[in-house]
């Protein structure tokens, strides 16, 4: 019988050869088929295209390899007659396929590779990425790129891709896959809250079933900050008014957040938002919107503070000891929020969320889509400790 070819692989196959395509993104459910289908393009590049090519795979951390990757790899290569490279080891950083090299690599160890070009680059997973990583690794990409996700979170920088010409997506669901296993499927359908038989059986859920079962994009659970209003500017009858900032650097942004008090009503607008990596071009950025202000920023970075300040900012560090991350979300919790309009604000509010560790919630936060938030809770703790 001849093999049937998931949808993935052809359409990675299908970008490959288009010269107008630069990138392509797999995006759908559980068990599509999209992992395994860009291990078999893998295999179809080294056997069919290229020699001597430089392929990067690219994943949040380096160890999440070892508890995805690696087993994938050991399940599929061997379908090809291909020992796997990460059979019985513990490590393996880099291996030669058919002549080419592919190199494993976290996003969290990016200076271990920063300026280093690439053939092909495949971002297993990457929403947990920043877009600046990204675009560092694509603007030294010689040929092509592709990633694959489940659509966890339903505003990223991934889907603003779709308005390039130059990159496509596919999107896949379980039913597209002709392999996954018997059991695996009956557990994805299981989600399905208009089957009333998975009602009854307590097993029926939203969430999954949007984002595991349709492959759909949709908020994930746990968020921290669930309701918000979004409102289209900023009130100008307040009396108090403060500043927030949050420094980044290359990769993280700086933010500003303008925050302001009207009762138990908080209200917060987002004014800068990108990695500012020095004192003197900060400094103009942040005197546009908040000269002679009151600006708490981030006690963690006393120097920046301090270069801030002799620049004739008011830039005051926010007290940080333990459990003041919860404390202070907490506070915020006490507030309607009220949020002018922003696409990344949007992002963070939709993204933030807390950890956790087995499928159990745990009390602390994804260190993730924070960076607004936080300027806003330095700003607020600090100026309203008490809450009124």
């Amino acid at each position: 019988m001849e093999r049937q070819i998931n949808k993935n692989l052809r359409h990675l196959v299908r970008c490959q050869q288009n010269e107008q395509v630069r990138g392509a993104v797999l995006e759908g459910s559980s068990r599509s088929g999209k992992t395994f289908s860009s291990i078999d393009f893998l295999v179809y590049l080294c056997s069919r295209i290229e020699k001597n090519a430089q392929i990067f795979i690219i994943k949040e951390t380096y160890n999440s390899f070892k508890t995805t990757l690696y087993d994938d790899f050991n399940k599929q290569l061997p379908k090809y007659g291909i020992p796997s490279p990460f059979a019985d080891v513990k490590e393996c950083p880099s291996f030669w396929l058919m002549g080419n090299k592919v190199t494993l690599i976290g996003a969290d160890k990016l200076s271990t590779t920063h300026g280093a070009g690439s053939d092909y680059l495949w971002f297993n997973e990457p929403l947990e990425i920043q877009k600046a990583i990204f675009d560092q690794y694509e603007q030294r990409c010689r040929k092509f790129w592709w990633m694959d996700l489940n659509p966890s979170v339903s505003l990223h920088w991934i889907y603003d891709m779709e308005k390039r010409p130059e990159v496509k997506f596919c999107h896949s669901t379980v039913m597209d896959n002709p392999y996954v296993p018997r059991w695996q499927k009956k557990k994805i359908l299981g989600y399905d809250p208009s089957n009333p038989v998975n009602v009854a059986n307590g097993t029926a859920d939203d969430y999954m079933w949007s984002v595991y079962g349709l492959g759909l994009r949709a908020s994930p659970t746990g968020l921290i900050y669930p309701n918000v209003t979004w409102i289209d500017q900023f009130p100008d009858d307040l009396d108090q008014v403060v500043y927030g900032l949050d420094f980044g650097y290359t990769h993280n942004p700086s933010a500003l957040v303008k925050v302001g008090k009207n009762g138990m009503n908080l209200y917060l607008q987002l004014l800068l938002y990108e990695p500012v990596d020095n004192a003197n071009k900060l400094g103009e950025m942040v005197r546009v919107f908040a000269d002679k202000k009151k600006i708490w920023a981030d006690s963690a970075d006393p120097l920046m503070i301090s270069d801030l300040r002799r620049r004739g900012l008011l830039v005051l560090p926010c007290v940080k000891k333990e459990g003041s991350v919860n404390w202070g979300i907490s506070r915020m919790k006490e507030y309607k929020i009220h949020i002018v309009n922003d696409v990344n604000f949007k992002k963070e509010q939709e993204n933030y969320k807390w950890a956790e560790l087995h499928g159990i919630q745990l009390n602390e936060p994804v260190k993730a889509f924070d960076h607004a938030w936080d300027a806003a809770r330095y700003a607020t703790t600090m100026e309203w400790p008490a809450g009124r």
